[in-house]
């Protein structure tokens, strides 16, 4: 069997490194970091993840704000809302929960948020200073799969790294990510729709992330012996034997590819607990100023 990477396990163990760092920012009379999460609407996973943040805060040693509008708000009273926590120094970082409802510009929110406090790494002003090496507050996920792999001790300096999916979220940054000399350092590959012989290039890979949001799309002959693989997907799938009648499922197929695989990631407990942990450690850095003054 291959080497389970546990993102669960290593997302414990970096929240509980931020609260002991927290605790000492407070004990020297610094404050506390606080981010604020903005919900529309009522959306089922939305809701779990705006709370599951929260959670976190508390376990990191944060204070958080949860802000709620109905989904029939107006793009106006959401903008204004951005401009006001933009504007309150209290707030050091703060995320506005995606997806939006398909009355309000989505692009048009995120390029409201102050960069200094874009926590997410979504803001135009991040992405272009991580495809730059500049520093910068880097998309969660993205940085989640990057903390797991050099946690694990998995090399990724002048291997191939394949990425399956060009996102805004994850694929994009995730190749900017990779290819960086001070953070992967490989050589990588993209494979979208447009992608000739997708199987071919996914043989390729030293290190496959799959992020295509596609279920099981990723199988045993797609997959070099050996390769380390990271399931970024989690897609609800119809399952009657479960009380909630649906399953998470990721990209990969995971009960084919772990015996081939070198190192993979479970479909949960692998990349989504390390997502939110990541936006921690972004809000400690916004706490602490750590990269805008």
């Amino acid at each position: 069997m291959p080497l389970l990477i546990d993102g669960k396990a290593t997302a414990a163990q970096i929240k509980s490194e931020i609260a002991q760092e927290v605790a000492t920012l407070v004990a020297e009379g610094r404050k506390r970091p606080h981010l604020a999460a903005v919900l529309v609407g009522n959306d089922g996973g939305s809701e779990t993840y705006v709370k599951n943040k929260v959670l976190a805060c508390e376990a990191c040693g944060f204070e958080s704000t949860l802000i709620r509008f109905e989904d029939t708000v107006s793009e106006t009273e959401l903008l204004a809302k951005i401009d006001e926590l933009n504007r309150d120094e209290n707030i050091d970082g703060f995320i506005v929960q995606l997806p939006l409802p398909r009355h309000i510009d989505t692009d048009k929110v995120i390029e409201a948020i102050d960069h200094r406090k874009d926590v997410d790494g979504f803001h135009p002003i991040n992405v272009g200073r991580l495809a730059i090496g500049l520093p910068c507050f880097i998309s969660a996920t993205p940085l989640g799969i990057l903390t797991l792999l050099r946690r694990y001790g998995i090399e990724t300096a002048g291997k191939h790294c394949v990425v399956v999916g060009r996102s805004n979220i994850v694929g994009k940054p995730m190749v900017q990510l990779m290819l960086q000399k001070e953070h992967g350092n490989a050589t990588v590959t993209c494979i979208h729709s447009y992608t000739q012989d997708v199987a071919a290039e996914c043989r390729k890979a030293d290190i496959l992330i799959a992020a295509i949001g596609r279920p099981g799309y990723i199988t045993a002959d797609m997959v070099k012996p050996g390769a380390t693989v990271i399931d970024v997907g989690t897609t609800r799938v119809p399952d009657n034997s479960r009380p909630s009648g649906f399953r998470l499922s990721g990209d990969v197929d995971f009960n084919t590819v772990a015996p081939i695989a070198g190192a993979i990631t479970p479909v949960p407990g692998g990349v989504g607990p390390m997502t939110i942990c990541m936006l921690m450690l972004n809000t400690l850095a916004a706490g602490k100023k750590t990269y805008y003054r």
